[in-house]
């Protein structure tokens, strides 16, 4: 994203990803970096996942979905607005109730 510039996050077009087999539509867009953090739009349609998280905060811009964290039996839920942050390594399961799009920073 260049400086000094506003982009559409809701609207913006989204790559499709292979998630794995059997894993919902997902849908990527890198936007670049920001001090040492790669920016990213990514989006999953209604559906369920497992993943292995790496450190990230994100944003959730539209949707809402349930992140179970496996390795400790919690769960969280997520609607638009919330602020999240997910440790590296973190086994999950997804399960998406309306297609989700979040804004996220990485290292």
């Amino acid at each position: 994203m260049a400086p000094n510039s506003v982009l559409s996050l809701t609207a913006l077009d989204l790559h499709s990803v292979d998630a794995g087999e059997g894993a919902p539509p997902t849908r990527l867009r890198e936007l670049g970096g920001f001090r040492g953090l790669e920016v990213g739009v990514w989006e999953m349609e209604s559906g369920v996942a497992t993943d292995t998280e790496s450190d990230e905060i994100f944003v959730v811009l539209t949707g809402s979905a349930s992140v179970e964290l496996l390795d400790v039996g919690a769960s969280l839920t997520l609607a638009p607005g919330d602020l999240v942050r997910l440790e590296a390594g973190t086994r999950t399961r997804w399960t998406v109730t309306a297609t989700l799009r979040k804004l996220y920073l990485a290292p």
